[in-house]
């Protein structure tokens, strides 16, 4: 009887060998087929991440050409051209997986659906405001050519003495300054926004003045922040008891004619909010003054 146990005991241990063999040749089959079907979805998934990223990328290129084409920029498309920006660093540094691709196709498509809506808007705002510049340089020369006018009139009734007193200062026409924003590129965009603007830009007009000798001129352009602080150089001028700290000097060279000028102002830090005065002095006389508001 032992002796026929004995005997069964090597054909079991055979069975089981064979059973394990089986075994062990289904789990590398298996294991094979799970490391073929994960390298696969991963090409899936980086081919997806890739053709998302073009899609972001060529978003990005729209809001460019649009921007650079605007003189006075919609701050609705810098805002989303920023998200747009912070979405493609997101998914080029992000390990994505099915879920987070999805994701990102979504805000995709609400990105387009979003540049198309403000893309009209853009255009609509550019249409009306190549009709209001128009309108505005047409009232502008008007009213030039009516104060040119209007100041005649009022120098022929002056005497000889004060035409000659007068006539010794340049005048200053249509001073007006704005915020820019300066591209790598060197492209400067107008901006109502203090935390984009990189400089102020300040421009005005020398008129036309016969009894001002031609030759080269300095004037002095001061710039106030919202804080009374000077900006630009704040070099100090003392005349007489007067003193003047002044952003820069203008130099230029005048030869009796209508001379546009612009200047621009850098600031140390970053422009604060709030109201800046912008003054023109020939010396110590203040020729012109105005304001501007950045938010």
């Amino acid at each position: 009887m032992n002796k026929e146990i004995n005997n069964k005991q090597p054909s079991n241990q055979k069975i089981i060998i064979g059973i394990l063999a089986i075994l062990l040749v289904g789990l590398g089959i298996f294991s094979g087929a799970l490391y073929s079907e994960k390298n696969e979805n991963e090409q899936i998934l980086t081919k997806e991440k890739q053709q998302v990223l073009a899609d972001l990328n060529a978003l990005t290129l729209q809001y460019d050409e649009v921007i650079a084409d605007n003189k006075i920029v919609n701050d609705d498309l810098i805002d989303a051209r920023e998200r747009i920006d912070n979405l493609v660093d997101s998914l080029t540094n992000s390990q994505s997986s099915v879920k987070d691709l999805i994701g990102y196709k979504n805000l995709y498509i609400k990105l387009k659906k979003e540049k198309e809506l403000l893309f009209e808007e853009n255009e609509r705002l550019r249409i009306e405001n190549t009709s209001l510049t128009a309108s505005l340089d047409s009232t502008s020369i008007q009213l030039y050519e009516t104060k040119l006018f209007s100041d005649a009139l009022l120098d022929q009734n002056k005497t000889l003495t004060d035409v000659v007193k007068n006539a010794s200062y340049l005048q200053v026409l249509g001073l007006d300054a704005v915020g820019v924003i300066e591209r790598s590129s060197g492209k400067l965009i107008p901006t109502e926004r203090a935390r984009r603007s990189d400089k102020l830009k300040v421009c005005f007009m020398i008129a036309k003045n016969d009894l001002v000798e031609s030759g080269d001129m300095e004037l002095y352009v001061q710039v106030i922040d919202p804080k009374n602080n000077v900006l630009g150089l704040n070099n100090e001028l003392v005349f007489n008891e007067d003193v003047l700290n002044y952003s820069l000097i203008s130099s230029f060279n005048y030869e009796n004619n209508n001379l546009d000028i612009c200047e621009y102002i850098s600031s140390d830090e970053k422009f604060e909010t709030g109201n800046y005065t912008v003054n023109i002095f020939n010396k110590n006389t203040l020729l012109s003054s105005t304001s501007l508001t950045l938010k």
